[in-house]
């Protein structure tokens, strides 16, 4: 029996990873978001993800189309500033997507761990493709 039909189906497919916040930027924009309950000034939270003006506006707009984000434009002294939360749906959101990622990283250690076990030989039948 193969270690595939041991598994239930589609045990690997992690429906819950959130294709809006898998993305590498959006994941760094909602984790710097997380930490600040307040929010966070655009060139601030810039600088913390390493993006660009162009980058950040562009992935900001993609989280606040979905909800999980909040822009706020106002001034401080005659200069624009631009402050981004996370909304509710969006820690809400962003919380389940951790516990499937952690899931995802128990799965992985179990993997690494079991592969370490002898390779049997190939079936016959198989050869290196």
């Amino acid at each position: 029996m193969s270690d595939a039909k041991e598994q239930p189906e589609g045990r690997y497919a992690y429906e819950g990873l959130d294709r809006v916040l898998h993305e590498k930027a959006r994941l760094g924009i909602l984790t710097s978001l997380a930490a600040k309950a307040d929010g966070l000034l655009f060139t601030d939270l810039k600088g913390l993800c390493n993006l660009t003006d162009g980058n950040l506006s562009r992935h900001l707009t993609v989280l606040q189309d979905a909800g999980v984000v909040e822009i706020h434009k106002g001034y401080k002294g005659r200069r624009p500033q631009t402050l981004c939360r996370l909304t509710e749906l969006g820690r809400k959101r962003y919380l389940e997507y951790i516990a499937v990622l952690e899931s995802v990283l128990a799965d992985a250690l179990d993997a690494a761990k079991n592969g370490k076990k002898a390779r049997r030989p190939l079936p016959d039948g198989f050869s290196p493709a």
